[in-house]
Formats: structure tokens, C-alpha cells, sequence
């Protein structure tokens, strides 16, 4: 790439020539380049993945950046709406733990803006619903993570969370463990 200074026959002029990229730069230099060669690339199952996840989360956080809550919700970490809406929109909520003691589940989610939903089902030895409900949130201002449901039937304990976004995550305590027991980690 050459730069140039001060000519007076290439000042005003920008654009391409065949190859060649003129450019006037805010400094009043003049600089010239080949123009770059895009090359073909063939991306595998997982980064095609990620940009269909990436598109989505982009048009979810251009409707969503007026939402009150995240508007709210930057102002307190110092971040924009748009930013913040778009990495909720690509991140999953995470259930850290399940614990069944005392016919009630306790389940331990979080999010990196808000789970706004935990759905508790109790599944039987053959994967038959036995009952299913919306958790509550006991004590959202002191442990915004932990929900707890009162299950009537013993089985196996599937936890749905879901944030503002749409995005979910799914874990199960099985069978095996038994009341007083939990699975984390």
C-alpha cells in the first residue's frame, strides 16, 4: 500500500481503477492499494451454526432494544440496549442445580440478564408426563436464582428455564436420586 502527500494531481480523487483502490484519508494523505481478493470460503456445520444463532440474535436484539427492560437494564450495567438485548439473544440460561427434598424442587437457574421462567415436570420410569408446573421465584430481590415448585408425584425431575430472549435450557435429576439428594454442577 503507498501512501502519498500533497499531490496535487491525486487530491479529490477516490475510488478504484481496475486493481487499484484510491483512498483520501481524514489526514488529507492519499492511499493506494490493491483492491483485496475475497477469497471462497466453505464453513463447517458448527460456524454455520453460530452465524444463523448470530443472525437471530441480531434481528431479536434490533425489535428488542426499546424493550423498558433492557433499556433499564443498560443504564444499570453502563451498556447499550441493542448490546445487551443481542447477548441475551445468543446466550441460553444455565441450570446450575436441581434439588428435591421435602416434596419440594428446588431449582437453581441463572441468565446473564433474566431467566424469566422455570417449568418443573415429573416424568415416570418411561418418560410419561406424571405432572408439570410453572416454579416460583420465592425471593427474587435476595436470590434471584433459585425457584422452587411443590411436586405431588415422585419421579424423575426435568427443569426447563427460559430468559427474555426465548433461549432455554433443559436438565433432569433421575430416578436414582433419591429424595434429599441433587444433581449440580
Amino acid at each position: 500500500m503507498a501512501k502519498i502527500q500533497k499531490n496535487s494531481i491525486l487530491q479529490g480523487i477516490r475510488g478504484s481503477l481496475g486493481d487499484i483502490v484510491i483512498r483520501e484519508m481524514r489526514d488529507g494523505s492519499i492511499r493506494v492499494s490493491v483492491k483485496p481478493v475475497k477469497k471462497q470460503h466453505t464453513f463447517n456445520q458448527e460456524q454455520k451454526g453460530y452465524q444463523d444463532r448470530m443472525r437471530l440474535a441480531v434481528a431479536y436484539a434490533k425489535e428488542a432494544k426499546t424493550d423498558p427492560f433492557y433499556v433499564g437494564f443498560a443504564l444499570e450495567t453502563g451498556r447499550d440496549a441493542y448490546h445487551v438485548a443481542l447477548s441475551d439473544g445468543l446466550k441460553s440460561p444455565v441450570i446450575h442445580a436441581i434439588e428435591r427434598r421435602d416434596g419440594r424442587v428446588r431449582v437453581t437457574a441463572s441468565d446473564n440478564v433474566m431467566v424469566t421462567r422455570v417449568l418443573v415436570s415429573i416424568l415416570d420410569g418411561d418418560g410419561n408426563l406424571l405432572e408439570e408446573g410453572d416454579a416460583a421465584l420465592p425471593d427474587p430481590l435476595h436470590d434471584p436464582q433459585r425457584w422452587e415448585y411443590a411436586a405431588r408425584a415422585d419421579g424423575t425431575v426435568e427443569a426447563t428455564a427460559w430468559d427474555l430472549a426465548g433461549n432455554r435450557a433443559t436438565r433432569s435429576l433421575s430416578l436414582r436420586a433419591r429424595q434429599g439428594e441433587a444433581i449440580s454442577g
